[in-house]
């Protein structure tokens, strides 16, 4: 039975057991003695996007990996980095430390600023994500927004990929049969994330985009 920790576009956490590229978390959300998720769902405003592999450390899927023997973050996981945005968590600073330079950057360069702390861009994206209550955002027209951004159409999410919808599931993307139109369509990206997209910002993407 896989455990509860693979996050959908919407930010929802569910059991699948499809791996992802990404991991991530947003503080302690699991109880170690049973590896089952709390009732909530953040314990703080930064969320992130970390990699999988890093300098060869190992831990134990929600149990205990505190140095204190406490539960430690919470891990979840994500398809891809652009699954990862649109549930509105953004890069890490500590593995992915270049990309969390790059994001905010664009994050910045979006909002017409030279730079950007990471609490600023948490506070920014904790408003908008969908998962914290963040409001539903229409879409002007589907082709026009950036690769990588995502949206929601008939509860069937999307990723604009050269201006094209691929059909988001949790083992990769596919063309889907009936496109989102755009006026029932709603963004699931969080609107700054959408910015530094527009900005320059080049999310990862599962292979099976291609």
């Amino acid at each position: 039975m896989p455990f509860r920790n693979r996050v959908d576009p919407f930010g929802d956490i569910h059991a699948h057991p499809a791996r992802g590229l990404f991991t991530g978390n947003r503080g302690v959300i699991h109880d170690p003695e049973t590896r089952t998720l709390l009732s909530r769902r953040w314990t703080t405003k930064a969320w992130i996007v970390c990699a999988c592999d890093f300098r060869g450390r190992r831990r134990e899927v929600m149990g205990r990996n505190a140095p204190s023997g406490g539960a430690g973050w919470t891990e979840l996981f994500f398809l891809d980095e652009v699954t990862a945005l649109a549930a509105g968590h953004r890069p890490c600073y500590y593995c992915r430390r270049d990309a969390a330079k790059e994001f905010a950057r664009c994050f910045a360069a979006a909002r017409k600023r030279e730079s950007v702390s990471a609490p600023e861009m948490d506070a920014v994206l904790h408003g908008q994500r969908r998962a914290a209550g963040g409001e539903s955002v229409g879409v002007g027209h589907i082709r026009s927004l950036p690769d990588g951004a995502m949206v929601e159409a008939a509860g069937r999410c999307f990723a604009i990929r050269e201006g094209q919808p691929l059909e988001w599931t949790f083992e990769g993307y596919r063309n889907p049969e009936s496109p989102p139109k755009t006026h029932a369509a709603t963004l699931l990206t969080p609107t700054a994330t959408v910015g530094a997209l527009a900005a320059g910002y080049r999310p990862v993407w599962h292979p099976s985009a291609r």
